[in-house]
């Protein structure tokens, strides 16, 4: 049954899915566990799970592994109406290891069904539909065309009055510094709201100072900086305002993902709300919820749990 949401999306978002397997262990030996990843997504569903209408386009290989994505967004309440299956393609995978430095990545994407995506397959009507586009580096860095279709989607998304959201998500294993510079900076200055990581934004900017970072994402246009700064919390800027948001600190296990729990979960409150600097609180404790478990989705709070963390401290169980 394919899920479909009625009226306008408060969030729609682009980018590729990709399968997770994280490390874990049994009698022992390492077992890698099946599960679900991809920022874009990510997002999406975080943003779900905060009760946003939200809605996601990619395209999928026809295979068990793009099934169980459609699965998955039908039981988040995902609107995936309008994604596609391409026969003889694949749904891309990843792994997660874990070592004395933290999570090791493994990518298995090279010619992945969303890597295929182009202009001409953008769902035009529901991208004007949507109060806001959420698209990211990583949407850009996996092929030419996909790089392409963002950047109508984004062309589009303002021409109808959409907000568009850009997670900046460098990944240099998929593109050369400078493309990734030259592609991402044209982005965000079409964009309203930036979500740089500090240290992505370093390389990207060549700037070291959280204030000199937010400046310079301010200058190319957009309205609202949230640059997350790992443990120290989050960076607010709008044009003649910032502020630090403290982290809410608890015993982390895995930070996977815990940069798109932010995401989601600041784009669902700032649409309750209208203020970026309240979304940034509620966000910083849905991301830190997020890292209490292993893997990308499963521990994604929901509004419940992040409003009874921030009401007392009280963890989920």
């Amino acid at each position: 049954m394919t899920a479909s949401t009625s009226g306008s999306l408060d969030i729609l978002a682009f980018g590729e899915p990709l399968m997770e397997f994280a490390e874990t262990e049994r009698a022992g030996e390492p077992l890698y566990l099946p599960g679900f990843g991809g920022d874009t997504s990510n997002v999406a569903i975080s943003a779900a799970r905060q009760g946003a209408k939200v809605g996601f386009f990619t395209a999928l290989g026809d295979d068990a592994f793009g099934t169980n994505f459609l699965k998955l967004w039908d039981a988040e309440g995902v609107d995936r109406s309008h994604v596609t299956m391409r026969p003889e393609t694949r749904t891309g995978i990843y792994f997660i290891s874990y070592g004395p430095e933290g999570h090791i990545f493994s990518y298995f994407r090279a010619g992945s069904a969303a890597s295929l995506v182009k202009p001409a397959d953008l769902p035009l009507d529901l991208v004007a539909s949507a109060k806001v586009l959420h698209v990211s580096g990583i949407s850009q860095a996996i092929s030419s065309s996909a790089t392409d279709a963002v950047f109508a989607a984004i062309r589009h998304a303002r021409q109808n009055g959409v907000t568009v959201s850009y997670d900046t998500n460098l990944r240099l294993s998929l593109w050369p510094l400078d493309r990734a510079r030259a592609t991402i900076h044209a982005a965000v200055a079409m964009s309203d709201i930036a979500r740089p990581g500090l240290d992505d934004a370093q390389k990207l900017t060549g700037l070291e100072k959280p204030d000199d970072i937010c400046d310079f994402y301010l200058g190319l246009g957009c309205r609202i900086v949230a640059l997350t700064l790992g443990k120290e919390g989050t960076m607010i800027a709008v044009p003649g305002e910032r502020r630090i948001v403290p982290a809410k600190p608890v015993q982390a296990v895995d930070a996977t993902g815990a940069g798109d729990a932010f995401g989601g979960a600041f784009l669902a409150e700032w649409l309750r709300c209208g203020d970026p600097f309240a979304a940034a609180v509620y966000a910083n404790a849905a991301a830190a919820l997020s890292t209490l478990g292993k893997g990308a989705v499963a521990p994604l709070p929901r509004r419940a749990a992040v409003e009874a963390f921030l009401k007392d401290g009280t963890l989920p169980d």
